[in-house]
């Protein structure tokens, strides 16, 4: 009796038990269909409640503000003005002159950098042009026919043998060609290929530990959009020290990162791993002038064939020289290991250093190719010939110069700050070796800035690095001051063309790639119609969205937001940020960077200085616009930058 009693008590509970389980699983998977993403957006595309009722009411609803909706590739819920949004706002409110640079120079074109420091300083004894930046940029916009030049055939870059070239793989061949392709003969770049230069390629060094951010992309945007990529190649080295799979997680985990993969694939972008060597090769200094302080009487070689030839210096058996850190050195690296990255990897590899909050806005080459061309910027309008700022630099790899300065951080205690280095430079009568190139042609608002300035204010007249960022009406006062160019062409802003994403034909593709793969080589290509039903940008990691706070809208939410009445009629009265008459054309005209200064936390408004430049590079990269020189985008096709919540 008591046997039985426990046999049903065993299957009452074995029932519960089992229906108590099916119930759990029916729950989880309302919940996950639910919250799945991907389902949403497959269910009218991101925003089910707006659309049929038939999602979650509390997603959309109308407010003084205006009309709150809730993207698929976005957590945060989105107030639109249905007048006055990034939907229906027009680009500009004047003509826009993409191509004011003019064709590209020559491959072979170099800047008389000693012209570009005495136009802009004077001489090196007398420093009396050096805070007038107006000046300094009008010079640089206008006099192109004077520090450009085009050397004779013999001596020009592309007739030189490459197997001498101090860039690695200068020729794309490993440096074992005899000669550089014709000119007649170069191939041109297309959505595959890099196409080829008629001479060196020059690397462009860049450092960055963490994810991606809106700053990588903008940097990365800059840098496609000016520089003549066949002659080019963009390292981005990234912090392997911090993150052992840096380099790894950037291919295969970074939702931002992943729009440029089809531009690894291609060869325009060149991610290293970056970590402090242990040993740096040096050339001898055979003049006793870099510091190396030479041992009178060398140590005996060790089990290697080494021996120490001076403080932190060996020479191995076949006579190379090495820059040997200690153990106990590589323990107390400098904090700031971005100052040592840039001196470390131009010294070996040579080329240009960018810091990540620098914007280009012309091309390059010209000052790189310069037989000497090692220069950096001055430190604001500090009139010290010692104080340099290495936000962008270049130096001749291997050189003596370069292992002057490297032998010099590590002499300084592993100090690689420009200032300290740079008045070594003058103290060891070395720093006219290392040109000074003033804040006006890598940096002209910093003079300003410091209230340093003489003559007239630049134009734009900007009086601290916020105010690129800024974009509401009446923000700025006084920009145009010192404006004296011809009148601006207004547009009829009801004819205005919107986003230029938004206007591409049907049959145009988006690359799309599968961020899960295990490395950049496998590639998914997506018709735009496909592409666009995936909630994020660039199919992100685990259905994450991870770009810090944006989010970019796919085509179907825009077209139903219209059919719903949330993107009407652009009223401009109603606008926060109506289009005004900013351009790119009249950024700083004439300078080749503008250098942001950290600003990490902020995002531009529509219709800034910055959101100007995003425009032009959305136009490019969607072949509806060109370059400062005239050219169309032949590339991948690369997604738009992403909207920020608080500025739709």
């Amino acid at each position: 009796m008591a046997e039985g009693s426990r046999a049903r008590a065993f299957c009452t509970l074995l029932k519960n038990l089992t229906l108590a389980a099916l119930l759990y699983a029916v729950i989880y998977g309302i919940i996950a269909l639910v919250s799945d993403p991907g389902v949403a957006a497959k269910g009218k595309l991101g925003i089910p409640a707006f659309l049929d009722k038939t999602g979650p009411t509390e997603l959309i609803k109308s407010t003084k503000a205006g009309v709150q909706v809730k993207f698929a590739s976005s957590s945060k819920t989105v107030t639109i003005n249905p007048h006055a949004n990034v939907f229906n706002r027009p680009v500009t409110a004047v003509k826009i002159k993409d191509d004011y640079m003019g064709p590209r120079p020559h491959v072979d074109t170099e800047a008389d950098l000693h012209m570009l420091v005495e136009e802009c300083r004077g001489t090196y004894s007398g420093i009396e042009k050096m805070r007038n930046v107006f000046d300094c940029l009008k010079f640089f916009a206008n006099d192109e026919a004077r520090y450009y030049s085009l050397p004779e055939t013999s001596a020009r870059a592309s007739s030189q043998d490459p197997r001498k070239a101090e860039y690695v793989n200068a020729d794309g061949h490993d440096n074992t060609l005899s000669s550089y392709v014709p000119v007649e003969n170069a191939a041109a770049a297309n959505g595959s290929h890099i196409g080829t230069c008629p001479g060196p390629i020059i690397p462009y060094h860049v450092y960055w530990t963490g994810p991606a951010t809106w700053r990588v992309e903008v940097f990365i945007k800059s840098y496609l959009y000016t520089q003549n990529l066949a002659c080019s190649r963009l390292w981005l080295w990234l912090d392997s020290d911090r993150n052992p799979k840096a380099v790894h997680d950037m291919l295969n985990k970074d939702a931002l990162f992943a729009r440029f993969l089809p531009l690894v694939e291609r060869g325009d972008i060149v991610l290293k791993a970056w970590k402090f060597p242990s040993r740096i090769p040096l050339p001898k200094d055979e003049e006793d002038k870099n510091g190396f302080g030479y041992y009178s009487a060398p140590g005996k070689p060790n089990s290697k064939g080494e021996r120490a030839v001076a403080e932190n210096i060996v020479e191995d058996r076949n006579g190379q020289q090495w820059l040997v850190l200690t153990p106990k050195q590589m323990t107390f690296l400098p904090v700031a290991v971005s100052d040592a990255v840039r001196f470390v990897v131009l010294h070996i590899h040579g080329g240009a250093y960018f810091d990540m909050d620098v914007l280009i806005l012309r091309d390059m080459r010209p000052l790189l190719l310069p037989k000497e061309h090692s220069f950096a910027e001055r430190w604001a309008a500090h009139p010290h010939p010692g104080d340099y700022n290495t936000a962008i630099m270049s130096l001749t790899a291997n050189s003596s110069l370069s292992s002057y300065l490297l032998y010099g951080g590590i002499r300084m205690g592993l100090n690689f700050h420009p200032r300290i280095l740079g008045r070594m430079a003058w103290k060891d009568g070395r720093d006219q070796e290392f040109l000074m190139l003033e804040t006006g042609a890598f940096d002209p608002i910093w003079t300003e800035f410091n209230w340093d300035r003489e003559g007239r204010c630049t134009v734009p007249c900007l009086r601290d690095y916020g105010a690129a960022f800024k974009g509401k009406q009446n923000s700025l006062r006084d920009e145009w001051e010192s404006y004296d160019g011809p009148q601006l062409e207004p547009i009829d802003l009801s004819e205005a063309q919107v986003r230029e994403l938004r206007i591409r034909g049907a049959d145009e593709h988006i690359a799309e790639i599968d961020i899960a793969a295990p490395a950049p080589s496998k590639f998914v290509r997506r018709s735009r119609e496909d592409a666009n039903n995936v909630p994020t940008s660039a199919a992100a990691p685990t259905g994450k969205v991870d770009h810090a706070d944006s989010f970019q809208a796919t085509l179907d939410e825009e077209a139903a937001l219209r059919k719903a009445g949330v993107v009407s009629d652009y009223v401009p009265a109603e606008d926060k940020f109506p289009p005004n008459n900013r351009t790119l054309e009249n950024f700083f005209r004439g300078a080749w960077t503008y250098h942001i200064h950290n600003q990490w936390l902020k995002h531009p408004e529509p219709s800034s200085w910055i959101s100007v430049l995003e425009h032009a590079h959305d136009g490019f990269f969607t072949r509806e616009r060109t370059n400062p020189y005239g050219e169309k985008w032949t590339g991948p096709n690369l997604m738009p930058y992403n909207y920020w919540p608080e500025f739709v």
